[in-house]
């Protein structure tokens, strides 16, 4: 029995050996650590665009504005006057914002005095013309160059009838 005493305190310390070893140091683990994400973040801007410039206004040329022409000495105004007159009245009602002068022409037959007032006559007739179909007076302004701007230089029935006439200028738009 002293044998069986003797192996059983053996065994014990072999147990507790071995108990002892496998308990001894703990093994630490490493926290797990996120998988990492080899596609590109795509992060979206939230930020507002601003909204486009808006278009720029239409300009009126001052080329589309009609010529009006006047019989030698008068300033009364002829049916292709008034169409002319009508046109410009449509390009006034379409751009409110048009500040015109009408330029009263002559041709160069009497003197410089007759002719200035007749230019001046000329002008304002179609700047009342204008004015009775609408066009506020503010709009328009009138000058008289009487016979200092030909159209043409000429001296024959032809050039004089091209000179006699009102013109519109743009003033500001």
């Amino acid at each position: 029995m002293k044998r069986f005493g003797l192996l059983a305190v053996i065994g014990l310390l072999a147990i507790a050996l071995t108990i002892s070893v496998s308990c001894g140091k703990k093994k630490e683990i490493a926290p797990e650590t996120p998988p990492v994400d080899t596609m590109p973040v795509i992060i979206k801007d939230t930020t507002p665009t601003p909204p486009p410039p808006p278009p720029p206004k239409p300009t009126l040329k001052e080329s589309r504005f009609q010529t009006i022409n006047f019989d030698f000495d008068k300033f009364n105004l002829r049916s292709d006057a008034r169409s002319s007159l009508d046109f410009n009245y449509n390009l006034l009602r379409d751009f409110p914002d048009v500040i015109v002068k009408i330029e009263g022409h002559c041709d160069e037959r009497g003197t410089v005095e007759y002719n200035l007032s007749l230019g001046e006559k000329r002008a304002k007739a179609a700047q009342d013309y204008l004015v009775g179909l609408g066009v506020t007076a503010n709009r328009i302004s009138i000058i008289s160059y009487g016979k200092e701007r030909p159209i043409d230089t000429g001296h024959t029935e032809d050039a004089w009838a091209k000179n006699r006439r009102c013109e519109f200028r743009i003033v500001s738009q």
